[in-house]
């Protein structure tokens, strides 16, 4: 310690007991005559440095500068600020720093310095959350308010008062109370709201989450949470979220779950609802009644002929129409595109049967939309509770299975409900499963019947026709799965089967010396592919075969569905080589002007006109105008289901060119085929014997 005071002496064994930095400077020559430990570790110079140097070095801003300037000429006032120090390292350190007289001794002067860098970071800290509160509160989609225990509002953001409308006078002046009344003035209920939040208020811990409804049509999710500090309740946190559009989306949801958007009626879901509720009430008061299932006849053409926006008027007409046809307690929903259905109360058989009469004449009356006038059908088909069903689903799906009758039966009209129909169509269903395990399982095979020239008995041709045995149904006729087929559409995978399969024989057989042309049967469904030439073209070319050797035996009713469509395919047929031929013919509806277009080579007489020959006239007369027509055509004929000599020698004497059947052999698989068309002439008993050539 240097020269100083007795004062300063003293006060200089009392520093060390500081918890704060201290030095004492001496005021004549503003030079530090003693420094604590705490000064030695805030300065980071040791004791013996400290001692004697200016105290104007130590924290040399303007204002300490000017401080001892002032203490040299005599004037030792207060200074009391915070400030920067710089330590020996370089670095700033923030502090708050005291500078006065010792009491009775202005020569000597006490310097008090508080390290601030842990308050200031906290102090940083706090104001950053403070921003970043800030910005949160006012980023959010909700609305925040912020109450103390009193219910004075501390805290809101921007978006509270968009919510509520709150006028930004009301929020600037901090008028709590005009806030609070303009809430209230502003919600639908404004007792009930008020009621609510006093007990909301009441109850400190509280939490809370509801729906208030403003006015202004705004609809609000309340949620508050009790705020707290150090464990103690200090307020009330309120966020208010707009729900407005999110409850009308909902009632439209709930509207469009339940209601045809086209005609405001049910649809299938309420239908659904409507029917068990309907049941629920029949079957506790011991009665019965009718669900009514109606689908527009060839509405298909009105929107494919007129367009659209002509069908949806004729389905709102049919809408308002069948509204007529409904008693007190009756219903009416539209459950598919064209199809609708009536719920009818305590009616039995009698009073169903006079409900679908009313609904056919509804429909039935003309029709004028935009000028344009014409009539619509339907056909309705009709199930009774709890007759035909115990549950809305077996109703519906009975009523349903009545309608497709009624549209088969030929329209405009109804059918009820018929048990053994069932049966047919769950029978349908097994086979059609059946079906499609068969061919992925390989079950089905081809057979294969002789064609022959009826002249020199040479085979000429063979016809591949598809059998099938299955583990549990035994031997499917095709006569049984083939319509089946047809009406789910697997007729087409099956065609395919049959192409690959009869096409690869018919190349074996060429590359085992045999030129044996082979005739498959093609589907209308199939034949209307749009791939279909392309797949025969690709089969024929795998397997390296001429498009001679493979005919297609076609339906009339292919070629009359859509006659130049149809040539066209034809056309493309004939370009790959192929064979066609009319199967069947005689029992469609072929127009010979359509018939000498397209490139047909060989018809085929159907087996129910061969089996009257040559002693029904009827019969013998149409097999001889087929014969006529094709010579005139010239196309070949060929005649199947041939079975005796007697109907032989008619074909022969007719001037028939071909002929198959049981007469010369029955259908045989590739293998017994190859054998009795290459062995020797052999009589067999009930064959009889030709030359294969």
């Amino acid at each position: 310690m240097t020269e100083g005071s007795p004062a300063c002496a003293a006060w200089a064994q009392l520093i060390d007991a500081l918890g704060d930095a201290a030095w004492l400077v001496d005021g004549a020559s503003g030079n530090v005559l003693a420094a604590n430990r705490a000064a030695v570790e805030l300065l980071g110079l040791a004791r013996e440095r400290l001692v004697g140097i200016p105290a104007a070095q130590l924290i040399a801003t303007p204002e300490d500068l000017a401080f001892w300037d002032g203490v040299r000429a005599g004037d030792a006032g207060l200074l009391q600020s915070d400030t920067v120090l710089v330590h020996a390292s370089g670095r700033l350190v923030k502090v708050s720093r005291r500078i006065q007289a010792l009491t009775g001794d202005e020569r000597c002067l006490l310097v008090t310095v508080q390290d601030r860098t842990e308050a200031q970071r906290q102090q940083d800290e706090r104001e950053t959350l403070l921003a970043e509160l800030r910005a949160t509160l006012e980023s959010t989609g909700d609305g925040i308010l912020v109450t103390d225990l009193a219910g004075r509002i501390t805290a809101f953001n921007r978006r509270f008062a968009q919510l509520w409308g709150v006028p930004e006078e009301l929020l600037t002046q901090r008028n709590d109370d005009a806030v609070y009344d303009w809430m209230r003035r502003s919600v639908c209920d404004g007792e009930t709201y008020q009621r609510r939040l006093a007990a909301i208020q009441e109850a400190t811990l509280m939490q809370a989450h509801e729906r208030i409804e403003l006015l202004s049509g705004r609809v609000l999710e309340r949620v508050t949470q009790p705020q707290a500090s150090q464990g103690r309740p200090s307020g009330r946190v309120w966020a208010f979220r707009d729900r407005t559009e999110l409850e009308t989306a909902s009632q439209r949801i709930n509207t469009l779950s339940t209601t045809d958007v086209l005609t405001g009626l049910f649809n299938r879901r309420q239908l659904g609802e409507t029917l068990a509720e309907s049941m629920r009430q029949a079957r506790r008061a011991n009665g019965t009644l009718a669900l009514l299932i109606l689908d527009l006849d060839r509405f298909k053409q009105i929107n494919d002929s007129l367009g659209h926006e002509i069908g949806d008027h004729v389905l709102l007409d049919t809408a308002e129409r069948l509204k007529t046809c409904l008693r007190q307690g009756d219903s009416v929903a539209r459950i598919g595109g064209d199809q609708f259905a009536l719920v009818v109360q305590r009616v039995d058989h009698r009073g169903a049967e006079a409900a679908a009469q009313r609904v056919l004449e509804a429909i039935s009356r003309p029709c004028a939309v935009d000028g344009l006038q014409f009539t619509m059908t339907c056909s309705v088909g009709v199930a009774l509770f709890p007759t035909d069903g115990e549950d809305g689903d077996e109703l519906v799906r009975h009523a349903e299975t009545a309608m497709q009758r009624a549209k088969q039966g030929g329209r405009a009209g109804f059918r009820f409900h018929q048990p053994h129909h069932d049966a047919d169509l769950r029978q349908r269903m097994r086979l059609d499963h059946a079906m499609r395990q068969a061919l992925a399982s390989n079950r089905f095979r081809l057979k294969y019947q002789p064609q022959l020239d009826m002249r020199t008995g040479a085979v000429i041709g063979a016809e591949a026709l598809i059998r099938w045995r299955d583990p549990e149904l035994g031997e499917v006729s095709p006569g049984e799965f083939i319509p089946v087929a047809e009406d789910t559409g697997f007729i087409v995978a099956i065609g395919d089967w049959v192409l690959q399969q009869a096409v690869r024989q018919a190349a074996r057989w060429r590359a085992e010396g045999l030129l044996m042309p082979v005739s498959i049967n093609v589907s209308a469904l199939q034949f209307q592919q749009a791939d279909f030439i392309d797949r025969v073209g690709n089969v024929l070319r795998e397997n390296r075969l001429p498009g001679s050797l493979l005919e297609l035996e076609l339906t009339e009713s292919i070629l009359v569905h859509d006659a130049d469509e149809a040539l066209a395919r034809l056309s493309q047929l004939s370009q790959l080589g192929v064979r066609l031929a009319i199967d069947d013919f005689g029992t469609g509806y072929s127009s010979l002007a359509y018939l000498k277009r397209f490139p047909i080579e060989r018809l085929k007489i159907d087996r129910s006109f061969i089996q009257g020959v040559p002693q029904d006239d009827s019969d013998a007369g149409i097999v001889r105008a087929i014969v006529q027509m094709s010579a005139a055509l010239g196309m070949k004929v060929i005649a199947e289901g041939v079975e005796t000599e007697p109907q032989r020698n008619f074909l022969v004497e007719a001037g028939c060119d071909q002929f198959q059947g049981f007469l010369y052999a029955p259908a045989l698989d590739a293998l017994s085929f190859d054998e009795r068309v290459r062995g020797r002439p052999r009589t067999t008993k009930g064959h009889l014997s030709l030359v294969a050539r």
